[in-house]
């Protein structure tokens, strides 16, 4: 599929999208012409060496920098057209971006579900109704049992999983997920795969999966590679999970 003859139906699009730091000789072009299309219910990969632009593009689309020029469209909106088309960005990033990082980044003071249930009370959800929505995903990945467990009280990869459904609680329409399976084994990290790519399907979300790492490469579909700052992309295995 080629991003650019297709028209926005949802999910990410990404149009000749440039970030550059700094200025005149110092200026450094992180990211050159940079298009990408997920669809809604579509898990795709991205991969590249370090200093390659995965993480300048991700904090792009995840409106925590500002792209120098380009458009980026989530859903059926713009959010940036060579400048900022959303008014509020922190609540674009609350209510319609999922974010994992590699490092789990729970709050210490709160129990696993008051983690994952945060978000939704944030958005205005009841509290009953975001413990229950919690509890449902921490049952999907598998990390029920820790429900009223300190993050200091688990082990790195039921960390990884919690910051996991968090990511998924407010049923964002787009996912960003740099490294999550990074600290996980291969049963669990193929385990991760799995419920992503449920999760995209059944509430059509597009998720992007920044990853180095082998075990879940064959898992993906279609893969962008960026090398300089600019992607290419190439069909993957799609290996059944």
């Amino acid at each position: 599929m080629n991003p650019m003859n297709s028209t926005s139906n949802g999910g990410i699009l990404i149009e000749g999208l440039r970030k550059v730091y700094g200025s005149g000789d110092t200026a450094v072009e992180a990211l050159k012409h940079v298009n990408m299309r997920v669809a809604p219910g579509e898990v795709v990969g991205l991969v590249g060496p370090s200093g390659s632009g995965k993480s300048t593009l991700l904090k792009c689309l995840g409106a925590i920098i500002e792209p120098t020029s380009g458009k980026m469209t989530l859903g059926d909106e713009v959010i940036y057209d060579n400048g900022w088309k959303v008014r509020d960005l922190r609540a674009l990033r609350r209510d319609r971006i999922g974010f994992v990082f590699q490092a789990p980044y729970l709050i210490p003071f709160l129990d696993v579900t008051d983690n994952v249930a945060l978000m939704p009370m944030l958005a205005g959800q009841p509290n009953v109704r975001a413990r229950e929505r919690a509890l449902e995903l921490l049952t999907a990945l598998d990390v029920q049992h820790r429900a009223k467990a300190e993050p200091s009280q688990l082990s790195g990869g039921e960390q990884q999983r919690v910051s996991i459904a968090r990511a998924l609680a407010n049923k964002p329409p787009v996912i960003l997920a740099d490294e999550p399976t990074a600290p996980l084994d291969s049963e669990r990290a193929l385990g991760v795969m799995r419920i992503l790519n449920q999760m995209a399907q059944q509430a059509q979300t597009a998720i992007i999966v920044v990853t180095h790492d082998e075990k879940i490469i064959p898992t993906f579909k279609r893969i962008y590679h960026i090398r300089d700052g600019q992607t290419v992309e190439e069909a993957g295995e799609g290996r059944s999970l």
